[in-house]
């Protein structure tokens, strides 16, 4: 039986996916690789985050999106999986929508960090 949970995500790119772990001071590796659980068991995964504990943490391509991969039992990280995950999709999103923006030749005029955690972005594009 397995231990492995599976936590779904809106996680469609892998670059941003990085660049957020990265953002985040998150050492990670890049895959394919294992991601290892309980007993000995594994999970293929395209990022993994090793943990002190040898239980790791991955992210893995289930055909739509990267799910988060872990023996949710032997989670160390410094926050719990619902906040890990919410600062993670937050800075997955703000690289989403740099890279999209710029592609369509748009520039950040303004970047603001808000007191509630929250990035207001005002992006210009201009004309000739």
């Amino acid at each position: 039986m397995s231990h492995f949970s599976q936590i779904k995500t809106q996680i469609r790119n892998l670059d941003s996916l990085k660049d957020a772990l990265n953002d985040l001071n998150v050492d990670w590796k890049s895959g394919p690789s294992q991601v290892r659980g309980y007993r000995g068991q594994t999970h293929d995964a395209e990022v993994t985050i090793q943990q002190e504990n040898g239980y790791d943490v991955g992210f893995r391509w289930n055909g739509q999106e990267y799910e988060l991969v872990a023996d949710l039992q032997y989670w160390q990280q410094d926050l719990s999986v619902e906040g890990f995950l919410r600062q993670i999709t937050q800075r997955y999103a703000f690289h989403t929508v740099m890279k999209e923006t710029a592609r369509a030749g748009f520039q950040v005029a303004e970047q603001q960090k808000n007191e509630d955690g929250s990035i207001r972005l005002v992006v210009q594009r201009w004309s000739a």
